[in-house]
């Protein structure tokens, strides 16, 4: 299932924070490059937000998807910062992950005149006019509370919704408790949850997946390769967990999945991600990507079928999270 009321997700979409500068400048050329390949590859759900590389990878996003049938593609962003100009930062880098210069601030606002706000400079950036599905963000983040910012974000987005100004609205957090919080409002229609159901472990598994399909929610699941640790057939130190070093005891178990998956000839990208969408709460799977390699790579792996008997040789050997 990819559908969510009148919002046809697909099962893969594109996470665009990498041409937003995460970790690494890229150049226009080869933003453009990442964001045609995932185009050519059959993906029609592309994910971005203020925060990614402070409004660059909207901007980026918006250049490639302004010159597609408008119809023909969905697309998501988020709110809850606002950017303000600060010309002193120019010569500064982000503080953030993102490699650009910090000639905006980020404001945390989840307020319906800062999430309105925040909708129309995105279009503007994305030169749309009008995105499919709008998340809060980070609302775990936010100076006020979660409480406050779920709450007040979610009547501002639901009222937005009746407008026409967006098809479908979410909250996009890693805290459960928020998601939670979000879920029982009976408001939402999409969660987008990273890192929190994967196959290296599945916090979310026992309250909030059930929670989300008693409600009718769909999970738009993220950050499903563990910030990078899942990505590669064979993870070494090298590898990120949560935007960090790797603890040792996650890569001796992203170690021991790989050794299992080779045995019955799967590499363990491919097995990350037909886990990640292997839950009927699950309308859609959104990835990021480095390369156009990269995102052909993981077009292909989506495709390729998994055998029923890893699941049952990971289940034996006590490593299905």
């Amino acid at each position: 299932m990819s559908t969510v009321g009148p919002v046809d997700l697909g099962p893969l979409g594109y996470g665009a924070a990498a041409v937003g500068n995460l970790y690494r400048a890229v150049d226009d050329e080869s933003a453009r490059r990442l964001l045609d390949a995932a185009w050519d590859s059959g993906i029609r759900y592309y994910d971005t937000s203020p925060h990614y590389g402070l409004g660059l990878s909207e901007r980026r996003l918006g250049e490639m998807l302004r010159q597609r049938p408008r119809a023909d593609f969905v697309v998501s962003t988020k709110v809850g910062r606002l950017l303000i100009p600060d010309p002193d930062g120019a010569t500064r880098r982000d503080d953030d992950i993102f490699e650009v210069p910090a000639d905006f601030r980020r404001v945390w606002d989840f307020s319906e005149g800062g999430i309105r706000r925040s909708l129309e400079e995105s279009l503007v950036r994305l030169g749309l006019d009008r995105v499919d599905v709008l998340y809060l963000h980070d609302v775990e983040r936010s100076p006020q509370g979660i409480p406050e910012a779920v709450d007040s974000g979610i009547a501002a987005l639901v009222r937005m919704r009746e407008e026409g100004l967006v098809r479908a609205i979410g909250v996009g957090t890693k805290d459960l408790g928020a998601v939670e919080r979000a879920v029982r409002t009976d408001a939402i229609d999409l969660v987008m949850l990273p890192g929190r159901y994967t196959l290296l472990e599945t916090p979310a598994k026992d309250v909030v997946l059930p929670l989300c399909q008693e409600r009718g929610v769909g999970i738009v699941n993220v950050a499903v390769f563990n910030s990078g640790l899942l990505a590669s057939p064979d993870p070494g130190e090298e590898a990120r967990y949560e935007y960090l070093p790797v603890p040792a005891d996650k890569l001796r178990r992203a170690q021991e999945l790989a050794r299992a998956c080779r045995e019955l000839g799967v590499e363990l990208p491919t097995a990350a991600l037909h886990f990640s969408a292997r839950h009927p709460a699950m309308v859609s799977v959104v990835v990021g990507a480095d390369t156009p390699e990269q995102i052909r790579q993981n077009v292909a792996r989506m495709r390729s079928p998994v055998p029923d008997e890893l699941w049952e040789l990971l289940a034996e050997r006590g490593l299905l999270p």
